[in-house]
């Protein structure tokens, strides 16, 4: 980010302690530390909370992609005349069986032992 090598942060120091004095410079330095510390803390949640949204959405584009794949598959299906029961001619509708076509049975009992119940 910013290209601060030794020197650099010598003469700042340098700067410091005659400005501050040798009182006040290590509370001052201690103050900008924790102020960078927050910085970097803030600066790394966001990021790991915009690569998480971003690795959300490249996870989201592909299923929603084969949603709207279905839907029309879907839409493709049911606008064939052949999937469509309702043009579909009178004789080529699957018969209906009617309950007068289904011999009545018993339902399934003990089988008869030969014995009546009052003897």
């Amino acid at each position: 980010m910013f290209d601060v090598g030794f020197a650099e942060l010598f003469l700042l120091a340098l700067i410091g302690l005659l400005v501050l004095g040798p009182e006040r410079l290590p509370g001052v330095a201690r103050t900008l530390g924790g102020f960078v510390r927050k910085a970097r803390t803030s600066w790394v949640s966001l990021r790991n909370t915009i690569e998480s949204e971003l690795a959300e959405a490249d996870l989201q584009a592909p299923i929603r992609k084969a949603s709207e794949e279905f839907k029309q598959i879907g839409k493709e299906l049911t606008d064939m005349p052949s999937f469509n029961s309702e043009n579909q001619p009178a004789e080529a509708k699957t018969p209906q069986l009617e309950t007068e076509d289904i011999p009545e049975q018993d339902p399934p009992g003990e089988p008869d032992s030969g014995k009546s119940e009052n003897a």
